[in-house]
């Protein structure tokens, strides 16, 4: 089992890892709208959120050598299932012609008010 980490991508909130790489398979953990830099949400609304959680997700893909064409199943939570459009909009955009399996959720919170978390299984390296 080896952890992934990058600077990338934000720094954990809690005792847990971005990701863990075993036997062949990456388990991101949820990625939240928290600029790397900042370590705090980015403004904007929906559409900016999503963009960071897709642009934090591909940085940690990348810290493992992966990337979207690797991923087979992802997650979405969203505090409001009304915004699932632009969601899907804008992750349909990043994952192009690639299509992972995927469950959408509406939740009450998320982590530090955001609006979108979405986390994900790729195929990865041995470890």
């Amino acid at each position: 089992m080896k952890q992934i980490q990058t600077p990338q991508a934000p720094a954990a909130i809690g005792p847990y890892s971005q990701a863990i790489s075993v036997d062949g398979w990456l388990y991101c953990s949820g990625q939240i709208a928290l600029d790397p830099a900042t370590g705090e949400i980015v403004e904007g609304g929906t559409a900016e959120e999503t963009r960071q959680v897709l642009g934090n997700l591909s940085a940690v893909l990348e810290a493992a050598g992966l990337g979207f064409g690797d991923v087979v199943r992802t997650t979405i939570y969203l505090v409001d299932l009304g915004e699932f459009g632009t969601v899907n909009e804008l992750y349909g955009q990043a994952f192009g012609e690639t299509r992972p399996a995927r469950a959408t959720v509406e939740v009450s919170a998320l982590p530090k008010g955001a609006r979108v978390e979405i986390d994900c299984i790729a195929r990865g390296p041995r470890s």
